[in-house]
């Protein structure tokens, strides 16, 4: 049966078992091996991509269940690993073995998409169970918090001011002493 999708911005058709799973027909149907397998029932979190925005685990969702939606991957985030959280990644260090990586970072930036300055809470919240066997997660976590800076200052236009000055519309309007 075919199924029609987007991945990473490309629409996509295959022909394939509609129970197969997203990640196996990522990696062996569309070779697209950035996504991991880790453990086959959606625990570990090493084959987290987006659906629709969404982070979910490839590994348990039938290949029919996104029909007409868009999926990204880790080759999908950036085109040059720009992404802040893929740089915050680099700069922080946060690699031992790497394996859990790409799951890891998936679930981060659909984190930083709905939080973009998340708390330490948050951040524990939405990566509970990605498991990373080296136990990186305090340097995980430094990433994120790293990531919501990048993207906070690529946001703020190149003239803004850390102490604006107020101009005089602000201060008819009592804005400004």
């Amino acid at each position: 049966m075919a199924t029609h999708f987007t991945v990473n911005g490309k629409p996509q058709t295959v022909n394939v078992n509609p129970d197969m799973p997203l990640l196996w027909v990522l990696r062996d149907t569309l070779n697209m091996t950035g996504t991991k397998f880790g453990c086959g029932v959606a625990l570990c979190g090493a084959c987290t991509v987006h659906i629709n925005g969404e982070a979910t685990r490839s590994c348990i969702t039938p290949i029919s269940s996104v029909a007409g939606k868009s999926v990204t991957t880790i080759e999908g985030l950036s085109p040059n690993s720009s992404h802040p959280i893929q740089r915050a990644w680099v700069e922080i260090d946060v690699p031992q073995c790497g394996y859990c990586q790409s799951g890891q970072i998936m679930t981060a930036s659909a984190l930083l998409a709905k939080s973009p300055k998340p708390t330490d809470a948050q951040i524990e919240e939405a990566m509970t169970g990605n498991i990373c066997r080296c136990g990186t997660y305090p340097r995980i976590k430094k990433a994120i918090h790293r990531a919501a800076e990048l993207h906070a200052a690529a946001a703020k236009p190149a003239n803004a001011s850390a102490d604006p000055v107020p101009g005089p519309d602000a201060v008819l309007a009592g804005g400004a002493e």
